[in-house]
């Protein structure tokens, strides 16, 4: 059954690679439950969930990308291709899963973690020049981006408390077509698929729906 391998939260982290002081990427896996609450920055750090922090409010965090999960699979995936350690919370995510495809969850799609929180898919994560900076990889974003398999944002819909080897249900999977990857590989390098990713209701990210909008001159 799918299931949290960790929860993962991190406090600012000073860098000198990038025009930010610090960064909240270097997410550590945390022993015991944590509680994971709804509202946009509804922790005075700006993260959804308890001793973690989200540093650059411009791009991270708010209601629509509360919290990034990404799975076990793909980061055992790109230990073996980048011949390193990754440890659970490495590409910056809040949940580590195990047993669940991800990316191939849909926007809009709900899960149930534990007994308490509900969560909603809303959007794909796009690589930025701090997580290219992070992984320290020759051209880290160009090959984050053909892999196609960025990990998910999701809404908080019913807070509640998580822990390590919570089981993972999903309860709600709608009608369309549009899964995590294929939004991203629409906002980067198949746009041709953009058109479609508008199918998707009310659940998409509005920051990408507008951009969306955008390049489609609508």
């Amino acid at each position: 059954m799918p299931s949290l391998l960790s929860v993962n939260t991190a406090r600012p982290l000073p860098v000198g690679y990038s025009q930010q002081e610090a960064t909240g990427i270097n997410k550590q896996p945390v022993a015991g439950p944590v509680y994971v609450t709804n509202g946009s920055y509804a922790t005075q750090a700006g993260s959804a969930l308890s001793g973690d922090c989200v540093v650059d409010r411009r791009f991270h965090g708010g209601d629509h990308q509360a919290v990034y999960a990404f799975a076990r699979e793909d980061l055992d995936r790109w230990e073996s291709e980048l011949g390193r350690t990754l440890n659970s919370g490495m590409f910056g995510e809040n949940l580590t899963t195990i047993g669940l495809e991800v990316n191939s969850a849909l926007i809009g799609e709900r899960w149930r973690i534990g007994d308490q929180l509900l969560l909603e898919v809303t959007s794909a994560r796009l690589p930025c020049r701090v997580f290219a900076s992070w992984i320290a990889q020759p051209s880290w974003v160009k090959r984050f981006t053909l892999d196609a398999r960025p990990g998910a944002y999701l809404r908080v819909l019913e807070p509640g408390e998580i822990k390590e080897g919570d089981p993972i249900t999903a309860v709600h999977r709608p009608d369309h077509e549009v899964t995590v990857s294929f939004l991203f590989r629409a906002l980067t390098t198949e746009p041709q698929l953009l058109p479609r990713c508008l199918n998707t209701g009310s659940a998409l990210n509005p920051a990408q729906e507008e951009t969306i909008r955008k390049r489609l001159s609508l």
